[in-house]
């Protein structure tokens, strides 16, 4: 589908929404009465935990640009992809927006935004931005470009259960090994203490694959050929030993596991290990105390090589045409420095992007947080890559293979079959992509 009918059949879209989307983008004169620039920003997942955060970034650009109005519109997430399209088609888009990388690969194939590698190189953070989070936007992208300012992201984790730790005399696992023998040692059958939970149900699959490459030490989910890795004997090795972990030391409710239920088994005091991300903290901390739980990082590979997958980043996106780029990249530059980004990261739980925030006494006192910042900006540590560019992808990791890995866990499907299969339809829609974008 070329862009223009991509804009016609969106638009059509918009207008059976009938939102006021558009009335709020670039439309807004381009200077106020007092004759200030002023630019109007969409905040992707407006709210009472992010709104004020943006409020305060703004306050503090505009002291420090008088004569830059930045106006906010806070839209919730579960709107954000369809309020762009919508705004696109209709040629009214904010002058900038928050953007996440799941976001870029549909914003740039309708040429909606521009790309801000120069000005990033030519500006006050050239060589500041972590390089992990760097190559995950660009990896989103067919030209390999960088399409938004990136804030922060996220890492996944094993939350253990410190106190469980301590009365069974165990080290914190740094390989695979390690974490196999511990979720053996902490788990009691008779008194319905299991050492670890595995996430069985909805959400299952990205959590999996990152045990699969973590243990495999692969570091990239297509080879040069642009065949999937999936399947490589080493990912599925992984995957016999990861799965003969379910109903020995692990509950058997855990096949049919989302997050909420996964979270309440190890909250609820049942669970020694949980793998998910640093956003669960709160939830831990506020059942459990501070004293009990702690983060670690994914253990590495038999081969010493520590891998993890990439995790959507959060950004700044420079909308395409309009006639204030220059207020809209300095609005987005000053929410990436070092006091802004310190501030946006501390206030959402999440990973700076910044690396000049790194050294914050606030990450300092916050365990989790420390030790992922020292993970992702070791440069021993692999990012692989998730294919989030791909259309398929989610059809294929959650709609299809979701249901295939719990017959896994319950025996009725090999490991080999399971991964076979995804492999083949990650390769082929992987030829896909590439035919679409050659020449």
């Amino acid at each position: 589908m070329t862009t223009r009918s991509r804009r016609t059949a969106v638009l059509a879209a918009a207008l059976v929404l009938g939102t006021g989307a558009a009335a709020c983008g670039s439309g807004d004169p381009g200077a106020g009465p007092d004759g200030k620039v002023v630019i109007t920003f969409w905040d992707d997942n407006g709210g009472p935990a992010r709104t004020p955060v943006w409020q305060r970034i703004i306050a503090e650009f505009q002291k420090a640009n008088p004569t830059i109005e930045v106006r906010y519109v806070g839209i919730p997430i579960s709107q954000a992809q369809q309020r762009y399209d919508a705004a696109i088609a209709g040629g009214e888009p904010p002058d900038v927006g928050g953007v996440t990388s799941a976001m870029l690969s549909n914003l740039v194939a309708q040429e909606a935004l521009e790309p801000v590698d120069d000005r990033i190189s030519d500006g006050a953070l050239n060589g500041r931005l972590n390089q992990q989070v760097v190559n995950t936007v660009k990896a989103t992208v067919a030209d390999g470009r960088i399409y938004m300012v990136p804030l922060s992201t996220n890492m996944g984790v094993f939350w253990y259960r410190t106190d469980w730790f301590s009365a069974a005399g165990l080290e914190v696992p740094q390989n695979w090994d390690d974490f196999y023998a511990a979720a053996q040692r902490l788990t009691r059958a008779g008194k319905d203490r299991h050492g670890y939970t595995i996430r069985g149900g909805a959400g299952s699959i990205a959590q999996l694959l990152e045990v699969l490459y973590a243990q495999s030490g692969i570091t990239e989910i297509f080879d040069a050929a642009g065949r999937a890795t999936v399947d490589d004997p080493r990912n599925v090795a992984a995957l016999e030993r990861y799965a003969a972990l379910y109903k020995r030391v692990t509950p058997e409710a855990d096949y049919n596991n989302d997050y909420v239920k996964m979270v309440a088994q190890f909250d609820g005091g049942g669970i020694g290990m949980m793998q998910h991300n640093l956003g669960s903290y709160n939830d831990h901390v506020k059942t459990l105390g501070a004293d009990r739980v702690a983060a670690m990082a994914v253990p590495r590979s038999g081969s010493g090589v520590r891998t993890i997958l990439s995790n959507p980043v959060t950004g700044i996106g420079l909308f395409a045409g309009g006639e204030k780029q220059d207020a809209a990249f300095k609005f987005a530059e000053f929410a990436a420095s070092k006091a802004m980004n310190s501030h946006w990261a501390e206030k959402t739980g999440v990973l700076p992007a910044n690396t000049e925030v790194n050294d914050e006494p606030w990450i300092k006192k916050l365990q989790h947080v420390d030790m992922a910042v020292k993970v992702l900006n070791d440069p021993a540590t692999r990012v692989v890559q998730m294919p989030y560019h791909l259309p398929e992808f989610n059809t294929i990791t959650k709609t299809d293979a979701e249901p295939q890995f719990q017959k896994v866990l319950l025996g009725q499907l090999t490991a080999e079959d399971f991964l076979g299969e995804m492999a083949a339809r990650l390769t082929a829609a992987q030829a896909a992509y590439r035919q679409r974008h050659s020449g």
